[in-house]
């Protein structure tokens, strides 16, 4: 049987002369202590060490008689508490969930665990969550489904950032443009993680604890992702981008070139470009995890490309030089979307991003090379989800994504040699 009582410790004595009123609980022949509110001095105590103010004696028994009463509403599963348990029970049972503090938290773990995509996401919700409230506590319960509809009509308008510059005590404001359907979608979904995980972290359904009784995402239904406009580049367009005068050493340059090294090696992230290392070069081929998905799949999202020969210069000019530039793939991809933003002025194309280079291969595969869904999946290293018992069974074969690979680059050299062919006959015509 769990007990629990008020102790006073002689040798807990603060440097103001007062004492902590703690709350001993006595369950299984161990004592784990609460601290309490409450604070008394010399006088108000015996020589004993135990209280003799009425006052205190009065809050701090009702205090034991709310323990006691949630101890005997545990009935049978009081055996599955420990000492321990049972302290953080009792402590935490009807204590607020301050959500952003959670967040916070969870992001650090996702950031000590490797998952640094994941952490930067959930971060970018956090921070709006602070904008929203203006403040940097905000209670779950606030997380409601009338929020959620305020919260998204925010979401959609321009609004006014501030975030630290970098430099001590100073700020800096942004103005944000308004989310569309499809980055909307994104960041209700990770709300709902970020949410979903406080419920797992604060509930257990087999202890009957739950200090977050509501689920707003019951009401308020995020839906299924948007359809994607189109975000992928013609073969011509690739040759422009390949073929565009940029200042060397430029992020232009480097955004111009890891587009195609990116075409080349069947859509590869600029995160995953970040990590290689020359450990991932093995007989002239690329082995690496998609840095995406690795912690979501049983195969760690492993994948080989094959080096092809358009890919190999560029490939050894930015290998294991990237992380030395930049302090990490966040970095990276800032300086690329700068890189980008030049680039699509050079080029005249309007909307230019490195992800395209993986939308284009990946379209080109499949509509204009007829590939199937199933090879194509396989060199963009997605997972089949409808599929996933037999693929158990079945053997990677590499030599499926270097097919699709090959037929991709094939279509690019093929219109180079035609346009050279054009070219060639235009020159013979103005000698003639």
């Amino acid at each position: 049987m769990a007990t629990v009582s008020a102790k006073v410790f002689e040798h807990h004595k603060k440097a103001d002369g007062t004492y902590n009123v703690k709350i001993c609980v006595h369950h299984n022949n161990q004592r784990k202590y609460i601290d309490t509110v409450h604070y008394v001095v010399k006088k108000q105590l015996t020589t004993k060490m135990k209280i003799k103010d009425i006052f205190i004696n009065d809050l701090i028994d009702e205090q034991l008689k709310g323990y006691r009463k949630v101890i005997s509403e545990l009935g049978e599963k009081l055996n599955f508490f420990n000492a321990e348990s049972l302290k953080d029970y009792l402590r935490d049972k009807d204590a607020d969930v301050d959500f952003i503090k959670f967040c916070s938290e969870h992001i650090a773990q996702s950031e000590k665990d490797g998952k640094k995509g994941t952490a930067h996401n959930h971060r970018v919700v956090r921070n709006s969550l602070v904008d929203y409230f203006k403040r940097d506590a905000v209670s779950i319960t606030e997380i409601n489904s009338n929020m959620l509809l305020s919260y998204e009509r925010y979401l959609r308008s321009e609004r006014t950032l501030v975030r630290p510059s970098g430099q001590k005590n100073i700020t800096k404001q942004t103005k944000s443009k308004g989310l569309a359907d499809s980055g909307l979608y994104n960041h209700m979904r990770d709300l709902r993680t970020l949410f979903n995980a406080a419920r797992n972290m604060y509930n257990n359904e087999d202890l009957g604890i739950y200090r977050v009784k509501h689920y707003p995402f019951k009401k308020y239904k995020i839906g299924s992702a948007p359809l994607t406009k189109k975000r992928n580049n013609t073969l011509e367009q690739i040759t422009t981008i390949r073929d565009c005068v940029t200042t060397p050493n430029s992020r232009a340059e480097m955004a111009k070139e890891l587009y195609m090294l990116s075409f080349y090696l069947c859509g590869m992230n600029a995160v995953d470009f970040y990590h290689l290392t020359k450990g991932n070069i093995r007989n002239g081929r690329i082995d690496y995890n998609r840095s995406k998905t690795v912690d979501q799949r049983k195969d760690d999202a492993f994948i080989s490309i094959k080096i092809i020969d358009e890919a190999r210069p560029l490939l050894e000019k930015y290998l294991e030089k990237l992380s030395v530039r930049y302090i990490n793939s966040n970095g990276l991809n800032k300086a690329l979307a700068m890189g980008m933003k030049q680039l699509r002025k050079i080029t005249g194309l309007e909307k230019l991003t490195l992800y395209w280079a993986r939308h284009s291969f990946a379209t080109i595969a499949r509509n204009s090379c007829r590939m199937s869904r199933d090879d194509v999946a396989q060199a963009l290293n997605h997972v089949d989800s409808e599929h996933t018992t037999t693929d158990i069974y079945i053997e990677k074969d590499w030599r499926i994504v270097d097919e699709v690979q090959i037929k991709v680059v094939s279509l690019l050299r093929r219109l180079d040699a035609k346009m050279l062919k054009i070219k060639s006959k235009t020159s013979i015509k103005k000698a003639a």
